[in-house]
This record gives C-alpha cells, structure tokens and sequence, in this order.
C-alpha cells in the first residue's frame, strides 16, 4: 500500500515538477528583464547611476513585500491559483512595457515584475506537496535553477535589440507567458481551499518564524541569495563598462554567472541530501570568498622609483580571467543557495509556502538594497571593482555567523543536556 502511495506521489511529481520549472524558468526571465534592457534604457533616457540602480532594485522591492502573503495566499487558496495569478499579473506588466516609453512608467512595469517572486513562493509549495523527504533536497534544486530564466534575458535582449528593438522582449514573454498559464490551467487540476485552520495572526505568524533556527537560517540564505541575484542584474552593466565592452557583448558575458550558478542549485541540494546541508554550504561559501578576493582588486598602475629610471607595474584582470572567477563565483554561490534552502524546507516542511516567502523577503530585502549600493559607491569611489569588495564583507561575516551557528546546532544534537 506504501509503495503505491510512493509510486502516485512520484508520477505526479513527474507533471507538477516541468510545470512549476517551466513556470519559474519564464517567471525568473520576466523578474530579472532590466538587468539588460534597463542597460538600454539607461543609454536611451540618460539615467543616473542611481536611477539606474532603483529601477534594477524595483522588483526585489515588490517581490519582498508579497513573498509572505503569497505564501499565507497558496497555504489558504492553494498554490495553483496563486502561481496562475502571478503569471497574469506579469502578463499584463509585460502589456505596459510594449505601451511605455517614460522612466516612471517603467517604474510601475519593474514593480510589477515583482510578482515573479509570488510565484516562487506557490510554486515551491507545489512542489514539496507532491515530494517525498528523502528526495527534497534534489527537488528543491531542481524547481530552484529556474533562474536560469534570468540568463535568457542575456539572449533574448541582444538578440531582439539587433533585429527589431529590446521591446521585442516583453512581447515574447507575453506569448509564453500565456502559453505556460494555458499549460498550467490544462494539465493540473485546482486545489482550491487547502487548509482553513492554517488562517493565523500575523503575531502566530512570527511565532512560527521565530522558533528554533528558522530565523538565522534564512537571514544567512537572504544574504546570499540577495547577492547572487543583485549580482546578476548589475553584471551586464559592469562587465561592459571595465572592459570597454559593447552592451551587448556584456550581457552575452554575464550570463556565465547566472546560468551555471542556478544549475548549481541542484548541485546543493543533491550533495547536501548525501552530506548534509551544514557541510556543503560552508565550502561552498568559502569558495565564494576566494573568487571575490581576486575580483575584489581594481586595475591599477604602480610606480616605482628604480636607481635609474621609474619602474611601472600594471595590475589588470585580463577579460578571459574574469570571467573564469565570475563562473566559479556563481557556481559556488548556487551550491550554498542549494543547501541553505534545503536545510530551512526540510525543518519546516509543512509549512512550506510561508517560509519560502520569508526566505523571498530576505533575499529581495538584500538584492533591493544593494543595487542602489552599488550605483551609490560607484558614484562616490568611481571605483567599479567595489560591488565585489562589498559581497566580500557580506559573505565573510555569513561564513563566521553560520559556522558558529552549525557548530552549536552539532553540540546540541552530539551533547546531553546541561553538559
């Protein structure tokens, strides 16, 4: 009877499974549009670095502020609503970015975007429902490396500006946006109202949140995963201006941080399923601390006195190396996503959706603040290698807090009480 209940449960994680991926592959494309068309729109209406920075930052807002209420929403009216009604809601952004040509206007598209982060909140609610415990890690990774969607932005963008003009873009996610809401509407049945009794206060809510290690499980999981993401909308911007770079050709560069470091995410949560989630995220943080020293360092030029003439030192990272660490980078970051997730899922599985939305605010409370970060520094030490120098001290102080924290959970588990 078990293993009849296992094999139903597996065939339909078969379906539900490409839906959701499918689902947030274009969700993650639509969320991520400006990191290369606001580049665009930067050159076209004459944008400050700051300005520039707001309208990148714009959906991390709006995605942070919903993450909890669309979780809350998938719990009470069921995940398959919620995702078809963030998958409209970018429909119609996608409407107002063909009709827009104003910064205030695309303002209001870039906040609507934010929807994308809903629907990773129902969406990973969808997918434990139907996953067995021992296979969540994978599963998690899986559903998560549809930020891959983002990299398609460095495709479609140049590809469109080339032929026609970058709002080619919105119209191709409009299509396949309806396309997925007609699959998803076709393929699944509604859930309708999942579970009444789960309706709370919000101070029972922040009861559930704050028990045992959920807390600094997810702040840890917010920081990198808020730098992974602001990362990935600044890069375009950055690899073109350092390197004398065509728009373009940034964009088509970039896209080896956050294609590899969202199929790293399967990578996580597979290895952490076999060696535990504690483990894998702490060296693959490490990892990322190596890559942000050498990326840390800007170019620059040393003079020194010689006995007979003056001796000039040129220190530059040559584009091949930089990208190298941009791809090991992202990949490291990735894998420490992967596990930190999982280990937060795991610890609440039945609450599944409302955590995922907390672990949403924290990422896009950090990926909201630190493009505007990055534009504000940029303004104010014209040093463009800063935006590394800064996930370098963010990361750093992650890796000791979580370390101590791993540390104290092990003794906790290996020590008997009052030891």
């Amino acid at each position: 009877m078990q293993s009849e209940r296992d094999e139903e449960r597996l065939a339909s994680l078969a379906v539900v499974l490409p839906l959701a991926l499918t689902g947030f592959v274009v969700a993650a494309g639509c969320w991520t549009l400006f990191a290369v068309a606001g580049v665009h729109l930067r050159a076209d209406l004459g944008l400050s670095s700051l300005q520039f920075g707001v309208l990148l930052a714009m959906p991390m807002a709006v995605s942070a502020i919903l993450a909890i209420p669309a979780g809350l929403a998938a719990q009470r009216y069921g995940a398959r609503e919620v995702m078809l009604l963030c998958l409209c809601g970018l429909a119609v952004c996608m409407g107002i970015l063909l009709l827009t040509n104003t910064y205030t206007g695309y303002l209001i598209a870039a906040a609507g975007l934010g929807l994308a982060g809903g629907f990773y909140g129902a969406g990973l609610q969808f997918v434990v429902s139907h996953c067995q415990p021992r296979r969540l890690g994978l599963v998690l990774g899986v559903f998560g490396s549809g930020v891959t969607g983002a990299g398609f932005n460095y495709y479609l963008v140049p590809l469109f500006h080339e032929a026609f003009s970058w709002q080619g873009v919105p119209l191709a996610y409009l299509i396949t946006l309806l396309l997925v809401i007609a699959l998803l509407i076709m393929l699944t049945d509604a859930t309708g109202e999942e579970d009444e009794s789960r309706e709370r206060s919000a101070r029972e809510i922040l009861v559930v949140i704050r028990q045992g290690r959920n807390l600094p499980l997810c702040l840890y999981f917010g920081v990198v995963a808020g730098s992974f993401f602001a990362l990935a909308l600044w890069l375009p911007d950055f690899l073109s201006g350092q390197y004398g770079l065509t728009l373009d050709s940034g964009a088509r560069l970039a896209q080896w941080f956050v294609i590899p470091g969202a199929v790293a995410q399967v990578a996580g949560g597979g290895l952490s399923d076999h060696f535990g989630s504690a483990r894998v995220a702490t060296r693959a943080l490490a990892g990322c601390l190596m890559a942000l020293v050498v990326l840390s360092y800007p170019p620059m030029t040393l003079f020194i006195t010689g006995v007979e003439e003056e001796l000039v030192v040129e220190f530059a990272l040559p584009v091949v190396l930089e990208s190298a660490l941009v791809v090991i980078l992202g990949v490291a970051m990735g894998t420490a996503m992967g596990s930190l997730q999982r280990m937060v899922i795991l610890a609440n599985r039945q609450e599944a959706s409302l955590f995922a939305g907390v672990l949403l605010v924290s990422a896009c409370a950090v990926a909201f603040v630190l493009p505007v970060a990055f534009g504000g520094l940029n303004l104010w030490l014209g040093v463009r290698t800063a935006v590394f120098m800064i996930l370098f001290l963010l990361l750093s102080v992650s890796l000791l807090l979580f370390s101590r924290h791993a540390r104290r959970e092990e003794r906790k588990m290996l020590l008997q009480p009052g030891l």
